[in-house]
């Protein structure tokens, strides 16, 4: 067994090897602004110099990280962060700015696909045209009648989506409708991504007792997009009488004009003859209201 004496002298030399890879820490600007920001004293920080060396790594790498794709951290969207609690750090891994986002997106996009009806808020005033809207076609809602659905336009960030997804819901859950929503840039995506599907989604879309098409004018316009996915569904919906919701940040004359530009030149007949279509559908309603996404 070791006496006294050697166990002192272990230990100071344990120290001091602890004090060298200290001071050769502290060589590097993000090691030694961490120790200051956390305000350690040199015994403490001398115990954790390997773990704080990792979370020095790790911030380093979020400097110059551009998204979660490109991550090189040890646990995907988040960093290593050291907390002092008693004289003592314990270490967690905190989301970074980029995960942060995508949780807040993917709650968001929770709350509307789960939205109903008692989920909305009365004590906006701008929305009450169109809650009083959205509880009158509720009430004589009949897929036997030729019902008209909503083009509803307005700011970024004001709640038509959750609007319309409630009322969705709604009818889906208590009066056994078939609904579809599709964020129209992605669905455009989709389809030109996967051929072989082309057929059943273009035939789904066309035949759903309800389709809500998210974000109209938002997509990259063309051709193909324009006329033969777009065009083609709303003829379908148009000449049977099928329900059709749509939202956009653009008005019906803004839309108008977008659809009209695509990469091989303007096209006003085309565009306008898609426009007739969606008034053909739709009733017309605004909806400008504080930014919810905020």
């Amino acid at each position: 067994m070791k006496n006294i004496k050697e166990e002192l002298t272990s230990k100071e030399e344990l120290n001091n090897k602890l004090a060298e890879n200290l001071e050769a820490a502290m060589q590097d600007k993000t090691f030694n602004a961490l120790i200051s920001k956390l305000k350690l004293t040199k015994e403490v920080a001398m115990k954790y110099t390997t773990k704080l060396e990792e979370t020095t790594k790790e911030l380093k790498n979020c400097s110059t990280c551009k998204g979660l794709y490109e991550c090189k951290n040890a646990y995907l969207g988040h960093v290593n962060s050291p907390k002092i609690v008693s004289n003592k750090i314990y270490f967690t891994y905190l989301p970074c700015k980029y995960q942060k986002k995508l949780n807040e997106k993917e709650t968001l996009e929770k709350r509307v696909a789960n939205a109903t009806m008692k989920d909305i808020e009365t004590n906006d005033k701008k929305q009450l045209k169109i809650i009083k809207w959205m509880d009158t076609f509720y009430e004589k809602f009949d897929l036997s009648k030729n019902l008209k659905g909503l083009y509803l336009h307005g700011n970024f960030g004001s709640g038509k989506t959750f609007l319309l997804t409630a009322l969705l819901n709604e009818l889906k859950n208590n009066k056994n409708v078939s609904t579809c929503i599709i964020y129209f840039p992605e669905a455009l995506q989709d389809l030109k991504d996967d051929w072989e599907t082309f057929g059943d989604k273009m035939t789904y879309y066309k035949n759903v007792d309800i389709l809500l098409i998210d974000d109209i004018g938002a997509e990259k316009v063309t051709e193909w997009g324009r006329d033969e996915v777009l065009g083609t569904i709303l003829q379908y919906r148009m000449t049977n009488n099928k329900i059709t919701f749509f939202t956009s940040n653009l008005t019906i004359e803004e839309l108008e004009k977008s659809l009209s530009i695509t990469t091989n030149g303007i096209d006003n007949v085309k565009s306008r003859r898609i426009i007739e279509r969606i008034k053909q559908l739709t009733t017309d309603l605004e909806l400008i209201s504080e930014n919810r996404r905020g």
